[in-house]
């Protein structure tokens, strides 16, 4: 059960998070990698959904059952000190406050639409085409963080645009494109961003991520003790 998998970091919340915090990023993990908020940009597949989503849950089952919760803890070695002050009330308070937020932000379905015409504008990318650039493009088969920016600024997205197209925080663009490994988080969400950020640029979205994961894991693999 205890793999590789950083459940913490799957839904993105500290090791020492309240049950609250849990449902937080529970919900606004699925939010992101839902069908409906990724397939109308078609930035990923459904089955690269699915496998994120998958995770998403074995780690809100895991992290929401205080018992099963400090087993993990216990098994990676996690001194969680605010485990012994969490009560069946705490737990069945919290998941009400989340089920009620949850409904509370439910839309029908056609206010949740975007129309073709406005997802096609706000994809829309206005620059000055350099020949000799988009020839270098087209031959480049390792992409860098460094490329990564180079191409953003060259087809003008500047970091707040790239973080509303790709639903990508601004801090992760800027990790991706320094190449500040140590700050990303897991792997598999990695390649949603990176994915997400060629699909934008309008570049080859499988070589882009397969190329930039490769470096990643290359760095992962030197840095593991």
């Amino acid at each position: 059960m205890v793999g590789s998998k950083n459940y913490y970091e799957i839904l993105e919340i500290p090791t020492d998070a309240s049950q609250e915090d849990i449902h937080r990023g529970y919900t606004r993990a699925k939010n992101a990698y839902s069908q409906d908020s990724l397939a109308l940009y078609s930035l990923m597949t459904k089955e690269e959904c699915d496998e994120i989503l998958d995770m998403i849950e074995e780690a809100f089952t895991i992290l929401s059952d205080p018992t099963k919760r400090r087993q993990y803890d216990d098994a990676r070695g996690i001194n969680n000190q605010n485990l012994n002050n969490i009560t069946s009330f705490d737990i069945q308070a919290s998941f009400e406050d989340n089920t009620n937020h949850q409904l509370n932000q439910a839309t029908p379905t056609t206010q949740n639409s975007m129309s073709k015409i406005v997802a096609k504008k706000r994809f829309t990318l206005e620059f000055d085409i350099d020949a000799n650039f988009e020839k270098e493009i087209e031959k480049t088969v390792e992409f860098t963080g460094a490329f990564l920016k180079k191409v953003r600024m060259y087809k003008n997205v500047d970091i707040n645009r790239m973080a509303d197209m790709t639903k990508v925080s601004k801090t992760y663009i800027i990790n991706i494109e320094e190449e500040e490994f140590n700050k990303l988080p897991a792997t598999v969400y990695v390649r949603g961003f990176v994915y997400q950020i060629a699909k934008c640029l309008k570049l080859n979205p499988e070589l882009v991520a397969n190329s930039f994961l490769y470096r990643l894991k290359s760095w992962r693999n030197d840095n593991t003790l």
